[in-house]
């Protein structure tokens, strides 16, 4: 496969399972649809402003996640190249990944951007924690390698 088609093969399916993951918590958890919680990533720009804008808003929110796990995958992808260990010990090194970009996310990202203060519910950081590690990290890492077999 391709460079160019494996960064974005990684970042598709790294970021359908993450938003779908947060759709289906969300929905559970408190009764939102997937509207609020594409808005919520549209915040990062959009500030408090984005949860009064509807789908517009939301298909922000859309093109930015699938942005960022992309960019996510390229990354990835392009320190495999220096470091081979990333391809010959792709798991171990995606959940590694996987929580390094909970924290880069959580830490850095979002604190930076517009978006208000994410939640502190307990059940949503231990289940984010965890779904940075197998819904993003192992599988970007897992794809990424595949450019080098």
């Amino acid at each position: 496969m391709k460079p160019a088609a494996l960064v974005l093969t990684g970042g598709f399916a790294a970021g359908s399972l993450d938003i779908a993951f947060a759709c289906v918590f969300w929905r559970l958890k408190a009764g939102l649809g997937a509207e609020r919680v594409l808005q919520s990533v549209a915040a990062g720009l959009m500030g408090k402003e984005s949860f009064a804008g509807g789908a517009a808003a939301a298909g922000l929110g859309l093109v930015l996640h699938f942005a960022i796990a992309t960019a996510m995958a390229l990354a990835y992808y392009l320190v495999a190249r220096q470091w081979p260990l990333l391809c010959r010990q792709a798991v171990a090194c995606g959940i590694v990944y996987g929580l390094m970009l909970y924290g880069v996310m959580n830490f850095i990202v979002v604190p930076l951007s517009a978006a208000p203060p994410g939640s502190q519910d307990p059940l949503w950081i231990a289940t984010s924690i965890v779904a940075h590690v197998a819904l993003v990290g192992v599988p970007i890492a897992l794809i990424g390698r595949r450019g080098f077999d």
